[in-house]
Formats: structure tokens, C-alpha cells, sequence
């Protein structure tokens, strides 16, 4: 992710990722509305809460293979697309849409997002990308991406040099 952590929920590390494109936004977590910012991030990130700033996703190594988990609550997997871009790059995209609002009930709070949310992910050079698998349980999206065979190294022995 970032060498800068989040101090705010966000889980704390210190490890940088040279295959994520993510960009650490250091307002994500404050609680302040859009109209406190100014009108060029006010203008690209509309709303009060965009959904694709609250989808968290883990990434995490095995030896077998690259694993993605993306926590997407109350959407279902055809409101969800897995996408491979220029190779390398994994895209997970979808849409949350507004409820629909009765004009005879009375809101005391909205607090859950809705809108467009797109992650991306730089995959690195060891993974099979015809081989990928998604799927989805209980809002949580697993995406496996797996690796292709490291290459033998060489046995390398040393030789007695006569004479």
C-alpha cells in the first residue's frame, strides 16, 4: 500500500507495495464532509462518502498463489466485475445504488455509501494470468491469482582444478 500507515482504523504497516497503484489519501478516514475540501477533490470525489474509498482489500502471498479479499457488503456478484487490464493489472469494480427514497419516510441518518468503486492491483511477473478464479461469500469477494512455478535453480558444484 503505502510507507505512510494509517493512524485511523486502517490496519498498520509499514511494508511498501511496489505492485499497488493505490494512493494514500491522508483524508480518508477524517470525518468531514466533501464540501470541506476543496473544489477540485470535492468535484472528483463526489458526495459525502464515495463507496470505493470504504472497499478495504487484503492481499496476501502464499506459496501457491496471490490472494485477494475485498469486503463488499449487501452487493450481490453480478454487481461486482473482476477485471485483468493491460496484462498485469487486476481491476475488482462495481456500483452501490441509492435506495430509493419514499417521499412519506423521514431520514434521521445515511451513513452507508453508495456509488462507483474500482481498485486496482499491479500483479507481478510469477502470476498465471489465465488462470485466475473469483468468488463470493457472505460480501466478501476472494479473488486467487495463481503463481506460476519458480524456475530450478542451477545445482552448482565446484570443480577441482589439478595440474
Amino acid at each position: 500500500m503505502s510507507l505512510i500507515p494509517s493512524f485511523f482504523g486502517n490496519r498498520r504497516s509499514s511494508v511498501f507495495d511496489p505492485f499497488s497503484l493505490d494512493v494514500w489519501d491522508p483524508f480518508r478516514d477524517f470525518p468531514l464532509s466533501a464540501s470541506s475540501f476543496p473544489s477540485a477533490v470535492s468535484s472528483q470525489f463526489p458526495g459525502e462518502s464515495s463507496a470505493f474509498v470504504n472497499t478495504r482489500v487484503d492481499w496476501k502471498e502464499t506459496p501457491e498463489a496471490h490472494v485477494f479479499k475485498a469486503d463488499l457488503p449487501g452487493l450481490r456478484k453480478e454487481e461486482v466485475k473482476v477485471e485483468v487490464e493491460d496484462d498485469r493489472v487486476l481491476q475488482i469494480s462495481g456500483k452501490r445504488n441509492i435506495e430509493k427514497e419514499d417521499k412519506s419516510d423521514t431520514w434521521h441518518r445515511v451513513e452507508r455509501s453508495s456509488g462507483m468503486f474500482s481498485r486496482r492491483f499491479r500483479l507481478p511477473e510469477n502470476a498465471k494470468m489465465d488462470r485466475i478464479k473469483a468468488s463470493m461469500e457472505n460480501g466478501v469477494l476472494t479473488v486467487t491469482v495463481p503463481k506460476a512455478e519458480e524456475a530450478k535453480k542451477a545445482n552448482v558444484r565446484a570443480i577441482q582444478i589439478s595440474g
